[in-house]
């Protein structure tokens, strides 16, 4: 779907599958965890036309690819979260020429959301079953480097994750139903919690929108709906990289 500032909504097309997290290039192609069909999808929107970008490799096709994140130089990070409460989750390097790589196992626990920092060293990924928000270096060659903690959510089910220019992070709290934001040192503050899960209700996956990036809307499969919240500091610009 494609929705307008608005509250518009069109239907763009349908994989059949189930979809998940979602990426756009800077050609605006969408790029789409699709669950129910165990692959990466992309889709060009002038069109409908669907392609199966990855299922990952042979030895390690993909179980249930959850979010994905381009760097600037077009490599594409998709978590897969692998099994119920197995802890068997990895994240996928998908290169601009389609050639997928099993990139890290070092956030097993269900890895759910995740998202590139600005200058592209680290990848951010939220562990569901940990539960927290743990960071994963990119060395300059690509590999997955060094895998640090950021913060522990204890008692929640961390499942989207976005950045803010300032470098803090929000997490959406699938369980119980919430906001935190993580700062650069690992604090966590609670920005917004609904005991009633009436407006935040399950929250999944985040991203800033509007000409400021002011906007931060959140998915909600509790009651299958979109909210937003205006904020003081505006998200940090993603990486839309020409593809071919």
């Amino acid at each position: 779907y494609a929705v307008t500032l608005d509250g518009e909504v069109d239907e763009i097309t349908s994989t059949g599958g189930e979809i998940l997290g979602v990426a756009l290039d800077g050609s605006g192609r969408v790029y789409a965890c699709d669950a129910g069909n165990s692959a990466v999808m992309r889709i060009v929107i002038e069109t409908g036309e669907i392609t199966v970008l990855s299922e990952g490799t042979p030895a390690d096709p993909m179980t249930l690819p959850n979010a994905l994140a381009f760097d600037a130089a077009g490599n594409l990070s998709v978590t897969d979260s692998g099994e119920y409460l197995e802890n068997d989750g990895v994240v996928y390097r998908i290169t601009p020429n389609g050639d997928a790589t099993v990139w890290t196992r070092r956030a097993p626990h269900y890895p759910n959301g995740c998202c590139v920092s600005a200058d592209g060293s680290l990848l951010y990924v939220a562990e569901s079953y940990l539960p927290g928000v743990v960071a994963i270096s990119i060395d300059a060659d690509g590999a997955a480097g060094e895998r640090r903690l950021i913060a522990e959510l204890p008692a929640t089910v961390p499942d989207g994750v976005a950045l803010d220019a300032a470098g803090s992070i929000y997490v959406t709290c699938y369980r119980p139903d919430r906001i935190c934001l993580v700062s650069e040192q690992g604090d966590v503050s609670v920005e917004a919690d609904d005991p009633h899960a009436a407006v935040l209700s399950a929250p999944t996956n985040i991203a800033f929108c509007g000409p400021d990036l002011t906007r931060m809307v959140v998915a909600n499969v509790g009651e299958w709906h979109l909210n937003y919240l205006d904020v003081d500091v505006p998200g940090q610009a993603l990486h839309y990289p020409v593809l071919p």
